[in-house]
């Protein structure tokens, strides 16, 4: 089984500090741990112009939350790129507004 690293874009980490719920704030560290033993089937692959990038899903006292993230292997390690975490509403218009502005999922 292939090993990953896990990386949090800023915007990851900004978003997961700011959470106030100890338990909302486990579900996120579980869900990463989760991403990292099998990234490929964990979370659900995009298409179109998010073709590359994996969404994964937090339900949470009524309330949807989604993690968005790349999987990038090359020489040098096997990495998993978190890109983005937030609430599920407006997720994707500002998802796709961060990866055109940072680049973030380019290789």
């Amino acid at each position: 089984m292939m090993k990953f690293d896990l990386i949090l874009s800023p915007a990851t980490e900004k978003f997961v500090k700011k959470l106030k719920e100890k338990n909302l704030k486990n579900k996120f560290k579980v869900a990463f741990q989760e991403i990292l033993l099998d990234p490929y089937s964990a979370g659900e692959q995009k298409k179109g112009d998010l073709a590359g990038v994996y969404g994964y899903d937090i339900y949470y006292n009524g309330t949807n939350y989604e993690i968005a993230y790349a999987i990038q292997e090359d020489e040098d390690g096997n990495l998993v790129l978190v890109i983005l975490a937030g609430t599920r509403e407006q997720f994707y218009q500002e998802l796709k507004r961060y990866i055109k502005t940072t680049k973030v999922h380019e290789r």
